[in-house]
């Protein structure tokens, strides 16, 4: 057996070398057919490769809360008995295909909590002019500046209770029509967005039909050597949800013994089933940035204020059809100070945010008792604000880790105490966070 496997050896030596000059020889002859067919598609593919581009980034962190089970827009509440943990608090995953004037975007959140869509929508742009764009899907709501200030980028851990309140989620499904003139405009400067939206965010099946509009207009502007850039805007919104129930709750100077106090006053009309609860938003942002020999410094800053319908014990945006509708004034905003030291990898940042749900009623006037189908105040009345102070650490171009504190400060009133440190009012909660979290970007 060894014979004549040595044998066969010896034979496909001796034979290599004429078995390679006549393949050698074939792919000669059939060049003209098969070679330049398969440069011309390896061709093709790679550029089909080079329009497609993936991205994304994980943050990864650990929190510490002043007390467990705490109630917090600082990644989502505690669990009960829990003052400390881990979490994957974002992983994102982009695919964004471009080809001549469009675009497809995919983005997908991989978390502890499962998988998610963030983004998924198409966009056109006119191939006249370069300055209209139509994009359709799932996407930002184009309103302010925090909302579509990417979280791979902002200097603070998360965005402002107020816009985790009345845009949760960030993003809904919708289409809009942009207008940005190319860089070759005098005009560039300039952008406009207008768009028609479902109104209850990304992962709901809209409840009404109703359509909600979202209106952003910027304006940025930089001096010629870029020390200096300067960016203002202005929002609108207008939408509103189905009433479901005849119960209609609004702020109203309601008689007491004691005196007046402002509570919710019902209105039962039971022809307001189906009609649309007005939600309407007025917004101004503004955003300056001073690139100085001792650092880069940054203000950024916005309001809003308006109407929002939401239910008794909440004045979140609602994903389903709501029960009995509970209209409220609000305002809220916040203010940003970002301070890059000098040229090293070091940079401190000041972030202060309040959202006052109701600004028909304060202190002590919340919670007062009723009698009768009236409403009183409660814990959903309740004013916000919140002082942050972080360190960030450019560790390269990819790694980022941030020490954050937010130290929440909330309304009080003698009118909600109670026997729970959790639950009461009648003094301000002990529920600051700690956020340690590091950042892989690619």
């Amino acid at each position: 057996m060894k014979s004549i496997k040595s044998t066969l050896l010896l034979l496909v030596l001796l034979t290599a070398p004429f078995a390679a000059l006549r393949l050698s020889a074939q792919v000669t002859e059939s060049k003209p057919d098969t070679i330049y067919p398969i440069l011309e598609k390896a061709q093709s593919d790679l550029a089909i490769l080079n329009r497609l581009k993936i991205s994304g980034y994980i943050q990864t962190q650990f929190q510490k809360a002043d007390t467990a089970g705490i109630e917090s827009f600082a990644g989502g509440n505690f669990g009960a008995g829990i003052d400390n943990r881990f979490a994957v608090r974002r992983g994102r995953v982009k695919f964004t295909y471009d080809y001549a004037f469009s675009q497809f975007v995919l983005q997908m959140d991989v978390t502890e909590k499962g998988v998610g869509i963030k983004d998924a929508y198409v966009s056109f742009t006119d191939p006249w002019l370069n300055c209209f764009a139509v994009t359709a899907g799932v996407m930002d709501r184009p309103f302010g500046y925090e909302i579509s200030y990417s979280s791979s980028s902002r200097e603070s851990p998360e965005r402002s209770r107020m816009f985790q309140t009345i845009f949760p989620g960030e993003r809904d499904l919708g289409a809009k029509l942009t207008f940005n003139p190319p860089k070759t405009s005098r005009f560039n400067f300039l952008k406009v967005d207008a768009g028609l939206y479902n109104g209850i965010g990304p992962n709901a099946v809209d409840f009404d039909g109703f359509k909600d509009f979202i209106g952003h207009a910027m304006i940025n502007k930089s001096s010629k050597n870029e020390k200096l850039k300067v960016g203002v805007g202005l929002s609108y919104y207008n939408g509103g949800w189905k009433q479901g129930t005849k119960y209609l709750y609004n702020m109203s100077d309601i008689a007491l013994g004691t005196g007046n106090v402002m509570a919710f006053a019902v209105d039962s009309t039971t022809s307001k089933v189906g009609t649309k609860l007005r939600r309407e938003y007025f917004g101004a942002d503004a955003q300056v940035s001073f690139d100085f020999p001792f650092g880069l410094t940054t203000l950024r800053g916005e309001y809003i204020q308006g109407k929002q319908p939401g239910v008794a014990t909440s004045s979140t945006s609602p994903a389903a059809q709501p029960g009995d509708a509970y209209l409220r004034n609000f305002n809220g905003g916040y203010f940003y100070w970002i301070q890059n030291i000098m040229q090293s990898k070091f940079q401190t940042v000041v972030k202060y945010d309040f959202y006052d749900p109701n600004t028909n009623v304060a202190g002590d006037n919340i919670g007062v008792k009723l009698s009768g189908k009236n409403k009183a105040t409660n814990a959903a009345d309740i004013k916000y604000s919140t002082l942050g102070l972080g360190l960030v650490y450019k560790w390269n171009s990819q790694v980022r880790i941030t020490a954050y504190y937010d130290m929440v400060t909330n309304e009080t009133t003698a009118a909600l105490p109670n026997a729970s440190t959790l639950k009461d009012l009648a003094k301000d909660r002990k529920d600051n966070v700690i956020t340690l979290r590091i950042q892989y970007k690619f």
